[in-house]
């Protein structure tokens, strides 16, 4: 669905006058149907903003190959707008109801972020519910150019966007992937940075980088580039698993739609904590069923009612560690991340994906034109006797920054103030807090992403 200017202007004065309405001492905090945080809160501490009438796609113009698009419609809504164009945004991140204001506010990535950053750089300009209640509209060579360099890692702690003008670039109908495996860790890194430097392998443009670790003697690259036509298309959105196959086949063809989405269906690999792997539960669910959010809403399920620590407790096994990260290094010392992963924390598989900032965003200061590489590992891990939570995504904290790298603030945090404002630039933050909330409606960035309120 799309909604015109108009409509949208509507909607705008909505959630301003709601806004407006919530009581001072209160947190405000969006209520929306989706959600891919991982910091859980006590919602009964928190005044909710309704972001119902926000969440469609304003226009697509094939001429500019720009969009329009409201602050909380999803990137699978995006993209059923703009592919009928044979166009698409220049960095989709993987999961199927990551919405535009999200991955703008809170970091998104995915295979094309070797070449063109991460999704906040592609925006033009970003339409903004301020933290003093005004709505303003933030560009990079405006007089809020300010608050659009440090929108990017604020998660909603210096206002809310509403709309959102993105570029656009072409696409064609097909991808096609070869998955190359390794059996060392160093030499996969290598490759991947001459791979990304070059945007070439064995003479063949590459459009997409990826990759699998399965384990040290196991991991695979996966590049993809474009292509008009295809000899066959799998479909793993059904009894297929898309991971599993990069062990099994040295190339393969998805339709774009399908390759933008071919995480979505198992969530990576999380789905097989669900059972959903397992092949006569899997040909017994539906496939609407198959998708991320589903998924997200049993975890947030468990989390409630305690299902999966209270099994464990039956069965006398350890207490376990939610270790939900994603964290980036700069290439030449992914190894030895993966290295230190690997012997004190054991998770496998682990998601690798290159990506290069194309200039500096104070927030998340990544060095521009600097290749990373972002490990994304999602699960639970038993805890060592004599440990407590967080011990696990403590040590990856540390391991992180001993590296020059980053960690994004999605998930459970645990760094002492001082460490925390030196990592993600107090110095920039606080002067657009202290100009576009001056009041501190919104939480700060630290209370929020680490203290979790």
């Amino acid at each position: 669905m799309t909604t015109t200017m108009s409509t949208h202007q509507r909607a705008v004065e909505q959630i301003r006058q709601s806004y407006s309405e919530i009581p001072g001492g209160a947190a405000p905090r969006l209520a929306k149907s989706t959600s891919n945080l991982f910091r859980f809160r006590d919602s009964d501490k928190t005044a909710k903003l309704s972001a119902r009438d926000l969440d469609e796609v304003i226009s697509v113009d094939p001429e500019t190959m720009t969009a329009e698009v409201q602050g909380m419609t999803t990137y699978e809504h995006l993209v059923d707008a703009t592919l009928p164009h044979g166009l698409m945004p220049y960095v989709v991140p993987q999961l199927k109801t990551i919405t535009l204001g999200g991955a703008v506010t809170g970091l998104g990535i995915e295979s094309s972020s070797f070449r063109d950053g991460l999704p906040h750089e592609s925006v033009e300009e970003l339409e903004i519910l301020t933290g003093d209640g005004r709505v303003i509209v933030a560009r990079d060579d405006n007089e809020h150019r300010d608050l659009f360099r440090a929108f990017p890692n604020s998660y909603g702690t210096l206002g809310y966007a509403l709309r959102i003008r993105i570029k656009l670039r072409k696409v064609q109908p097909y991808v096609h992937l070869t998955h190359v495996k390794f059996t060392d860790a160093a030499k996969c890194m290598l490759a991947m940075q001459e791979i990304c430097e070059g945007m070439v392998h064995d003479g063949e443009d590459v459009d997409f980088v990826d990759g699998v670790f399965f384990g040290p003697g196991e991991m695979y690259l996966t590049l993809g580039r474009f292509a008009e036509r295809a000899p066959y298309v799998s479909d793993y959105t059904g009894m297929r698993i898309y991971y599993q196959s990069i062990q099994q086949r040295n190339r393969d063809w998805l339709t774009i739609r399908d390759y933008l989405w071919r995480w979505d269906t198992d969530w990576f690999w999380c789905s097989r904590a669900f059972g959903v792997q397992q092949p006569v539960v899997r040909s017994l669910m539906p496939r609407r069923w198959m998708r991320s959010d589903v998924y997200r809403r049993l975890v947030s399920l468990d989390r409630k009612y305690g299902v999966t620590a209270r099994i464990d407790r039956w069965r006398d096994q350890p207490v376990q560690e939610s270790v939900i990260q994603d964290v980036e290094t700069p290439v030449e010392r992914g190894a030895e991340f993966l290295e230190f992963f690997h012997e004190k924390v054991g998770m496998t598989p682990v998601w690798m994906c290159p990506l290069r900032a194309g200039s500096r965003w104070p927030i998340y200061p990544l060095e521009p034109g600097r290749l990373y590489v972002n490990f994304g590992f999602w699960g639970m891990v038993p805890l060592p006797r004599g440990r407590f939570d967080g011990y696990y995504n403590r040590l990856i904290e540390n391991s992180v920054h001993e590296l020059d790298g980053h960690k994004s603030l999605y998930s459970t945090s645990f760094y002492a103030p001082e460490q925390f404002w030196q990592l993600y630039n107090g110095d920039a933050y606080w002067p657009v807090k202290r100009e576009y909330d001056p009041n501190g409606r919104l939480l700060d960035l630290y209370e929020k992403c680490v203290r979790g309120r």
